[in-house]
């Protein structure tokens, strides 16, 4: 299957990546991909880069080397009522917004916190995209998350990296795809990546869907006309 946009980005503002947007657009557009967001951490995270950074990320054009840049962040969840470290003003003003856990800036201790957590999170109207929920030990009821996803229109990201790091058991993401094929919830397929080589590389994410017969319908990003439809839909501004 062929992925036309990768949702989930770094650029070595993020200083644990290292490449530049050029270099990922370039490497995007060799490899046929129509479109990247452009999601560097936000500033609770310890590597993130100042939030001048994503306030003015209006100053890169539309396409770079003719592939379209979604201007972007990942937001992290800061605690158990959701709350992400970039204001409203700013989340209202971006193109693309994944709200991600991680470590150091907060985890829940439960599998119940963790549900109740996201409910929050699902709440924020600018967020579109829920990051790798499937990293960590905490075990958790994929049936009811996915339906809570679905309940507020976020779309369930399957993570390349957190995959193939480990950081993501296969077990957690099988029930996961499960329960997304089960209640036809939309999904992104996305890199994660953290160099300009990664960019589009979701190979073991896309031949666990193929082995799982996952429909295609219910991946948002392997059709860019799909995606600037429900993009324009939320965001009749944003110029694709």
């Amino acid at each position: 299957m062929k992925y036309e946009a990768d949702l989930h980005t770094h650029t070595l503002a993020s200083t644990h990546a290292y490449s530049t947007i050029i270099e990922n657009c370039k490497a995007a557009s060799e490899k046929g991909i129509k479109a990247i967001a452009m999601t560097d951490h936000a500033p609770m995270e310890p590597d993130s880069p100042h939030i001048w950074h994503i306030e003015n990320l209006d100053v890169l054009p539309a396409k770079i080397e003719g592939v379209r840049v979604l201007k972007g962040v990942e937001a992290n969840i800061c605690n158990s009522e959701g709350k992400l470290d970039i204001s409203e003003r700013v989340l209202s003003r971006l193109e693309w917004v994944v709200a991600s856990l991680h470590a150091p800036v907060f985890w829940p201790g439960s599998s119940d916190e963790l549900y109740d957590t996201y409910k929050k999170v699902c709440q924020n109207i600018h967020v579109d995209l829920i990051g790798h929920p499937t990293t960590g030990d905490i075990d958790y009821d994929a049936d009811k998350l996915v339906k809570l996803f679905k309940e507020y229109g976020k779309l369930v990201e399957l993570n390349e990296a957190s995959f193939a790091s480990g950081r993501t058991k296969k077990n957690k993401l099988v029930d996961l795809i499960t329960a997304c094929k089960k209640y036809e919830i939309p999904v992104a397929v996305d890199s994660d990546a953290h160099f300009c080589y990664r960019i589009g590389d979701v190979n073991n994410i896309a031949r666990l869907l193929n082995d799982m017969e996952f429909p295609s319908e219910l991946i948002v990003n392997n059709d860019f006309e799909k995606l600037k439809e429900g993009l324009l839909k939320k965001r009749p501004w944003i110029e694709l």
